[in-house]
């Protein structure tokens, strides 16, 4: 009878070790979501290669608790609709956790899907505050939404421009609409009063009337809200009447320390890991990370609540720690002044922010962020 009481407690133990170790090996499906193909696939692809650059790294460091991660890759096209059928399809595979997804508008709608379904979700690029303000138990970002960039503009401007008539001019897009809107609300809550508040379509070329208005305005500095080269484009046709141009801008993840060995990875593979690249990469990490701390990547709500309570956590750009919202508790932005040549510049070192574009035809060292 012992001889059997035995014989039956080793089949149980059997059976359970056997369970706990095809636990041990099955995958954890993580997707990742951008605009894969379309006019915004060049971003697309950073977030593909940033988050397939940290599987490969965390699965070969042993993965999450011994099990690996399998990446699903989802297209939306930077369209909104499509978005929403990814992330239906990446309910439908069982994925637990999603990377992604690039515009704003397109992250939105899937975030709620993916809150239906028990999906959590870190963006590395989408910057809009509706998307964590929703309130939302599974958004994430790693970047620094557009409030944020406000914030620190208007503070900029209130700190080294008191007294200067400020015009705000965005580039029609609705990107760089919601910007200088952010922007706005910035400066108000700093004191500074926008003695104009303009847009311009940057690519028509006829600037005259917008330099024209300015000038009986009597505005010397102008917050503009674009893309660098826009921004270079602007301040060699708005004319010599403003003295100061200014725009903000994220540093170059390339440039943090940490991200060095990394960077030589990526190149050594023969892609250059520029803008959100690393904001990808760091999204894995922290999803990696979490998941870890709570020893079970099978529970995302756990993950979340571990992400929010638990930080900060190692990044390829640094430890980022998450308020209640989901958003990151680090400032990350800068301003700079954009030179007469066109270049930004930072205020303190004189140095680009980053690597421009051809279209920007920057002379100034590049040598880093601005380090404030």
């Amino acid at each position: 009878m012992n001889a059997a009481k035995k014989s039956s407690f080793s089949a149980v133990a059997l059976a359970a070790l056997v369970a706990f170790s095809g636990s041990a090996r099955a995958d954890i499906l993580i997707g990742v979501a951008g605009p894969i193909t379309g006019p915004n696939a060049a971003f697309g692809a950073q977030l593909q290669k940033g988050a397939e650059r940290a599987v490969a790294d965390i699965n070969a460091a042993g993965g999450i608790n011994g099990q690996l991660i399998k990446l699903e890759i989802g297209d939306d096209v930077s369209d909104p609709k499509q978005g929403v059928a990814v992330a239906d399809k990446f309910v439908a595979d069982g994925v637990k956790y999603v990377v992604g997804h690039f515009n704003s508008g397109v992250t939105i709608p899937a975030s709620q899907v993916y809150a239906e379904n028990g999906i959590l979700m870190i963006t590395p690029a989408a910057t809009n505050p509706k998307l964590t303000e929703s309130g939302l138990w599974n958004t994430f970002r790693t970047c620094s939404s557009d409030d944020e960039r406000g914030k620190v503009a208007g503070a900029y401007i209130a700190a080294n421009y008191k007294g200067a008539k400020v015009a705000v001019v965005h580039d029609k897009s609705t990107y760089g609409e919601s910007l200088a809107a952010e922007s706005k609300k910035g400066m108000d809550y700093a004191g500074v009063t926008d003695a104009m508040y303009e847009n311009i379509d940057v690519s028509d070329g006829d600037f005259s009337t917008l330099a024209s208005n300015m000038k009986n305005a009597g505005v010397s500095v102008v917050y503009f809200e674009s893309a660098p080269e826009d921004a270079a484009t602007f301040v060699k046709k708005i004319g010599p009447d403003v003295s100061t141009i200014l725009t903000t801008d994220l540093p170059d993840p390339r440039l943090n320390p940490n991200a060095k060995d990394l960077v030589e990875k990526f190149r050594a593979a023969g892609f250059e890991p520029e803008a959100y690249t690393l904001y990808a990469y760091a999204a894995m990490e922290v999803v990696a990370a979490a998941a870890a701390k709570v020893g079970s990547a099978d529970d995302p709500q756990r993950v979340a609540d571990a992400i929010k309570a638990d930080g900060p956590w190692k990044t390829a750009i640094g430890d980022i720690g998450y308020d209640a919202k989901g958003d990151i508790t680090r400032s990350e932005f800068s301003v700079y002044e954009v030179s007469k040549n066109g270049c930004p510049q930072c205020p303190k070192t004189g140095a680009c922010p980053q690597a421009m574009s051809t279209e920007a035809k920057c002379d100034c060292p590049k040598t880093g962020a601005c380090p404030q």
